[in-house]
């Protein structure tokens, strides 16, 4: 499993007219692979609501979201199991399948939810995403 995380001021995304957004905390890009399960789940969960990644007010990256009071956008993308060692063009052989990836996605959202609201984007769409990253601050996470 893996997660890209970049702290935001706000975000937004959008599918054929539909856009779902939030203001300041995470989003998310959500990556699963072969074997990734409920544990990978459970601990991934805790660990972004928990993440330090905003400042205090000695200007130290020591708050989390949980101290925040932040909320996730959370957007599915394979492509975080890309694979362009062997040419010009990405293998994605590594990323799990779409229907069972939809499944762990969704169990995801929901463990994660159980710590901070979460606004999920649209599974399996080619999207529009529109953030403003403050810092920049992009974290990447694996389990």
């Amino acid at each position: 499993m893996r997660v890209l995380v970049q702290k935001c001021s706000n975000a937004k995304v959008s599918f054929q007219g539909e856009a779902r957004s939030i203001l300041k905390g995470l989003v998310l890009f959500v990556g699963f692979t072969e074997g990734d399960g409920q544990e990978k789940i459970e601990v991934m969960a805790r660990k972004v609501a928990n993440l330090r990644i905003f400042e205090d007010d000695a200007g130290i990256m020591n708050r989390s979201l949980l101290d925040e009071g932040g909320s996730v956008l959370s957007i599915s993308q394979f492509t975080l199991y890309g694979d362009a060692t062997h040419g010009n063009r990405p293998s994605y052989i590594k990323a799990m399948k779409s229907e069972e990836a939809k499944v762990l996605y969704q169990l995801f959202n929901q463990e994660l939810a159980k710590y901070v609201p979460v606004t999920s984007g649209f599974f399996g769409e080619d999207m529009v995403v529109e953030l403003v990253n403050l810092g920049p601050t992009t974290i990447w996470l694996e389990k």
